[in-house]
């Protein structure tokens, strides 16, 4: 009699169980993402979740990598469009601020920013991957503005910086929900503040 066939892995493909962990979090915040309630999601047990995972805070940093990782073909796509440059950064800000209250990709940023107080060095490392890309795509784009005559000559780097910290700013308060800075407000005053900070000088 042949030997019965061994069972295959079913296990889900890891990219399953992080779209079902961002889409617990859209759904109902982080306080719904357990390991139990995942594996329920996905027909795993926690033990094995925590078999890939390690640890819920690794969960959290691997979503989060693969929810950029979709952000940054987007990004990359609407970079190569054709245009001026003004269009192509005023495109690079929408994507950037959270789209409401309660914004999924930036509820978990603003999670695996408070855990990192306690993450370990490669935790930081891949935090830092992550801002790397979205830091240096803006270098370059405000470097082209300016070489295009589009911006006033600034340090792209330098200005770069301070665009990024405005928009992690203002999509703080849009993520929480502090009152007079939603979305459509927090466009305004970026594109207020880019208009100051990089309009040609009048010849």
């Amino acid at each position: 009699m042949p030997a019965a066939p061994r069972r295959r892995n079913t296990a889900p493909p890891r990219e399953e169980v992080l779209a079902a962990a961002m889409a617990t979090i859209a759904e109902r915040g982080l306080d719904g993402l357990t390991m139990a309630g995942l594996g329920r999601a996905v027909r795993m047990s926690s033990g094995h979740l925590l078999y890939y995972f390690r640890t819920k805070d690794e969960l959290l940093l691997r979503t989060l990598e693969w929810s950029e990782g979709r952000l940054g073909a987007e990004r990359r796509a609407l970079l190569a469009r054709p245009g001026t440059v003004r269009e192509r950064l005023d495109a690079y800000i929408a994507l950037y601020l959270p789209d409401g209250h309660r914004d999924p990709h930036w509820t978990l940023w603003l999670e695996v920013w408070n855990r990192s107080q306690n993450a370990d060095d490669e935790g930081r490392v891949r935090q830092a991957a992550i801002e790397g890309a979205w830091h240096r795509d803006l270098v370059a784009l405000l470097a082209e503005g300016v070489s295009r005559g589009e911006f006033r000559t600034v340090d792209a780097d330098r200005c770069a910086t301070r665009l990024r910290a405005l928009l992690d700013g203002f999509s703080v308060h849009v993520t929480v929900g502090i009152p007079g800075t939603g979305r459509d407000q927090a466009l305004v005053q970026v594109a207020e503040f880019v208009d100051e900070l990089l309009a040609p000088a009048p010849s």
